[in-house]
């Protein structure tokens, strides 16, 4: 029964079908199966989907269907671990937003949920986040890393207010802080002073691991 189950959830998600990862997980939770292993099964699943991105043999289209039909299941799966007491091994914990004026989310939300599946903890504050928002944020959930999304160029600099802030506040060395969106550079993010950039989600989970030695 555990295998069949798990390897519709692997079908399911190749299929980008959300409503059959959905019920596959809340059997999944009916029949009291290992939780850990069925998200395992989504993030090595959701892996599989990114590197293919990556190389060139899946569409961004693919990967926004995947992250979007992942979420719907995670989320059940997720709550029955809270249910049970039990919490998956954190790989680290992300503050992630879209800056100020900015209201551009797809990106972002496929960002997070990657970081989600990776194992990381992430508090997404959502789009048109203002640079002083940011700021308690990381005060507030002491995150190991900030991940900033601007898809257009008059906003990206909105990205370099955050950090000349959190200079100003005297908490910047205490976390790594990522760009990324449509407008953003690899010259830009070193302008700035950010930690890293990639341009594309799979990419982005890859590089916060660098950076935190995972």
């Amino acid at each position: 029964m555990k295998e069949e189950l798990f390897k519709n959830l692997e079908k399911a998600m190749y299929d980008y079908d959300k409503e059959k990862a959905k019920e596959i997980a809340l059997k999944i939770v009916e029949e009291n199966i290992n939780t850990v292993e069925a998200v395992d099964v989504l993030s090595s699943s959701i892996a599989t989907i990114g590197d293919k991105f990556s190389s060139g043999e899946l569409w961004l289209p693919d990967l926004m269907l995947a992250a979007d039909t992942m979420k719907g299941a995670l989320a059940i799966l997720e709550k029955e671990l809270l249910n049970q007491g039990i919490e998956r091994k954190s790989q680290g914990k992300i503050v992630l937003g879209t800056v100020y004026g900015d209201i551009h989310n797809i990106g972002k939300n496929m960002v997070g949920t990657l970081f989600s599946a990776a194992g990381f903890e992430v508090i997404d504050l959502g789009e048109n986040v203002e640079s002083k928002d940011f700021i308690e944020a990381v005060k507030k959930n002491k995150p190991d890393v900030l991940a900033m999304s601007a898809l257009l160029t008059t906003t990206a600099p909105e990205q370099k207010r955050v950090i000349e802030g959190m200079i100003k506040e005297g908490i910047r060395k205490n976390v790594k802080i990522i760009v990324g969106g449509g407008c953003v550079t690899q010259e830009f993010s070193d302008l700035i002073g950010a930690d890293g950039f990639e341009p594309t989600a799979p990419l982005a989970v890859d590089l916060v691991k660098r950076l935190l030695n995972k």
